[in-house]
């Protein structure tokens, strides 16, 4: 749910609102009179949908006047990116969605640019990681799998929809570390289709998956797979019997987070106006019909607490990628 923190910004927005925002704003409900959400990807991926969905939830509930939209696909997100920051000025009225790449891909040198070259305005959502085995499997825990590694451990491969190096890779690797194990002895298979992933899975090929969590789910429901471990820091509703990596003795956690970055320079008063939108957004049925369509965990930190999880997350990234020889 929401944590926007009361303080200097939120009542700089709260004025702003009043003034800038028209009548409407007058009885705190409408907080801007319109966004433009920037791309950095096609139409039909995350990116997208975060970015349509946000908006249709924030126009909705009345809490944004219009949302318009712009694909900008290319660079692995980096032309979005550089776009944004050579033309700051024009674009105090836009808000970029991303994700985890954004540090994955500064880390290894895609783009030039990192987050601390946009204005942080807020993490919205995110996606777990989970690690799952075939129906049949006679593995049933992250116990069981470490066990059978340490049985075999080029027999015990984990396979991911991602690239080495890439996230899958990364969370399977960080998964092992935690459990005591050496990442580099992880083997790791990428496959480029979830389907192809999950007919490696079923026929024996990998004896487990890192996927994301609601895609596990999904396979779970369908009765394709038994989620054996979720890298939450507490069980997930959507999944009630899906045990964590902690519960099991696996101090380990990770999100794939999406949110959204403004160009540099955003004055202060607007940054504290998209950032109180997006804090009242959650409180929405608009907002909780789109969140659970698209089965997204809400995971809200704005502004300092976004960059101290940036910060996080990249310093555990770029260790890991050093020790697997990726940087």
């Amino acid at each position: 749910m929401s944590n926007f923190k009361l303080g200097r910004r939120a009542l700089i927005a709260a004025i702003a609102a009043l003034t800038l925002a028209g009548p409407a704003a007058a009885d705190g409900h409408k907080v801007l009179d319109s966004i433009h959400f920037l791309i950095p990807g096609g139409a039909g991926g995350g990116w997208d949908g975060t970015a349509r969905g946000t908006g249709e939830a924030l126009t909705g509930a009345g809490l944004v006047g219009t949302a318009s939209y712009e694909n900008m696909s290319g660079g692995g997100g980096g032309k979005a990116i550089g776009f944004l920051i050579e033309n700051a000025e024009s674009n105090h009225g836009t808000l970029m969605v991303n994700s985890t790449p954004i540090v994955i891909r500064s880390l290894t040198g895609v783009f030039p640019h990192n987050f601390r070259d946009l204005t942080l305005v807020s993490g919205t959502i995110g996606d777990y990681a989970a690690i799952v085995v075939g129906k049949d499997s006679p593995i049933n825990s992250m116990s069981d799998l470490i066990a059978a590694y340490d049985a075999d451990p080029s027999a015990t491969a984990i396979g991911g929809g991602s690239v080495p190096g890439g996230m899958d890779h990364l969370v399977a690797a960080m998964v092992m570390e935690a459990a005591g194990k050496d990442a580099l002895g992880v083997k790791y298979i990428p496959y480029d289709a979830g389907g192809k992933a999950m007919a490696a899975l079923l026929s024996g090929e990998i004896a487990a998956l890192s996927t994301g969590f609601s895609e596990a789910v999904d396979l779970a429901s369908a009765g394709e797979v038994k989620i054996i471990g979720v890298t939450s820091d507490e069980r997930v509703d959507a999944a009630p019997d899906a045990m964590t990596m902690k519960e099991q003795g696996i101090d380990t956690s990770f999100v794939n987070w999406r949110g959204f970055f403004a160009a540099p320079g955003l004055p202060d008063d607007k940054l504290a106006m998209y950032q109180d939108a997006i804090g009242k957004m959650y409180e929405t049925p608009e907002w909780e019909a789109v969140r659970a369509r698209n089965g997204w965990v809400n995971i809200h930190n704005s502004g300092d607490e976004f960059l101290t999880f940036l910060e996080a997350q990249e310093q555990v990234i770029g260790d890991l990628m050093k020790k697997l020889g990726f940087l």
